[in-house]
């Protein structure tokens, strides 16, 4: 039969709590002193911490020891409350650590509460309403009511056999989700490679990427973008694909909106560079692009923010409408819009570069009327989209699989912590 949860205040599932500040005495030792940038909102300790020399008694009194659990208690900001938590796993290899001023140290009373449940239900509570009663700024700084705090009421199993099922469950799926992660980053910093190597290089007769430069000269040329293989042109961009910009109708006429037709804008800036754009935050009409200057692009066409936002590019998903602050081309015959997409990405850093502008940075249009890309054959322009194509394809796979492992998370988290779903029935079954 399943056991009861309790409630329990958070000062009644430690064994003792103190504060992270450490005085003047001598003899000094030195120490590991973990601050409010070394923790992440998982309830990880992420940085390596900064080496300080301490006072020896205040560093025995306050070295953390295996299991305990770093809570912030000063800091936070206006979209970040203050009482995130953090989980002590006991590594001494890089010598003692301590909490900085501005955390508390707590201690769990491991007769009544498991280490990592108790961590799991505190940064539960931290994303809870409760917490934001719990801030008291003073002097430009957030800190939080502590012994409010630990008087609060949180709701524990008895079993502590549960509680460590419950946290083992959680960090399982804290696993998966970090190795996803990770193989996203690399799979990120390979897509880079390959960017670079694919439009700098390029793939040769025999499909395989060209030597680099260095290594074989004598299969590249100068150029005025610099060296490139001896198969490849400089061409102005103009000459294998129609330039062409937008407009904004005017606002105070109402028929010239939300008429359907999807308007790429500056608001849709957090849409583009994921190679496709579908949907826009605004929509106008085709009395809006009757009455302005404002175009219908065709699907496949490629954009480019030429104002904030600046280098950020995207391919047409449908025909669409752009405003004035964009760029757009719609590529002939010679010229994959693929490719073209993948090309701009690589020069993003060089759009940014010569935007100009205090308050808004912006490219001239005569910087793209002169704008020349280096450009291969059309074969080799495919076969370059098509290794791209399914690099950004494994990694979208990847973004998909930690984002619907995050979401679970979300929902068996809250499941779990509250007692709404019990594991009783996975503990019955391991003991039988």
């Amino acid at each position: 039969m399943s056991e009861p949860w309790k409630e329990a205040t958070i000062a009644q599932c430690l064994a003792t709590s103190f504060a992270g500040e450490w005085g003047t005495e001598p003899k000094p030792g030195n120490a590991l002193v973990f601050r409010a940038t070394d923790i992440d909102d998982e309830g990880r300790i992420v940085g390596n911490g900064a080496e300080r020399r301490l006072p020896i008694g205040k560093l025995t009194a306050k070295r953390l020891q295996d299991g305990d659990i770093l809570l912030e208690g000063s800091g936070g900001g206006p979209d970040k409350p203050v009482g995130r938590v953090a989980y002590f796993a006991g590594d001494d290899s890089a010598g003692p650590a301590v909490c900085s001023n501005f955390f508390k140290t707590l201690r769990p009373a491991r007769d009544r509460v498991d280490s990592r449940f108790l961590l799991r239900k505190l940064a539960w509570f931290y994303k809870q309403a409760p917490i934001l009663a719990l801030q008291q700024q003073t002097t430009g700084i957030i800190n939080l009511k502590f012994e409010e705090y630990l008087a609060s009421p949180i709701t524990v199993p008895l079993s502590i056999a549960e509680q460590s099922t419950i946290a083992h469950v959680l960090d399982t799926l804290d696993t998966a989700i970090h190795e996803t992660e990770a193989i996203i980053a690399k799979l990120k910093a390979v897509k880079q490679g390959l960017l670079h190597d694919l439009l700098t290089r390029g793939i040769d007769a025999n499909g395989e990427l060209r030597p680099p430069q260095a290594e074989a000269p004598h299969l590249y040329k100068p150029s005025p973008l610099g060296w490139i293989p001896k198969e490849w042109d400089v061409v102005l961009l103009d000459r294998v694909a129609v330039r062409g910009s937008g407009h904004t109708p005017s606002k105070s006429i109402p028929s010239y909106w939300n008429g359907g037709i999807k308007w790429v804008s500056l608001a849709d800036s957090h849409r583009l560079d994921n190679i496709y754009i579908d949907e826009t935050d605004k929509e106008i009409s085709v009395l809006g692009i009757a009455n302005s200057s404002a175009v219908l692009h065709t699907a496949g066409t490629v954009v480019l923010s030429r104002d904030a936002g600046v280098g950020k590019s995207a391919v047409l998903a449908r025909d669409m409408a752009v405003s004035q602050h964009f760029m757009a081309w719609r590529c002939g015959d010679q010229l994959n819009n693929l490719f073209l997409y993948f090309y701009l990405q690589r020069e993003k850093p060089r759009f940014e570069a010569i935007a100009l502008g205090s308050t808004v940075k912006t490219i001239g249009l005569s910087f793209f009327k002169s704008y020349m890309v280096a450009l291969p054959s059309r074969a080799e322009q495919d076969q370059a989209v098509t290794s791209l194509m399914s690099m950004e394809r494994n990694l979208s796979d990847h973004l998909a699989e930690v984002d619907k492992l995050r979401d679970f998370k979300l929902g068996i988290m809250d499941d779990l912590l509250t007692g709404r779903v019990r594991v009783t029935p996975l503990l019955e079954a391991t003991a039988a």
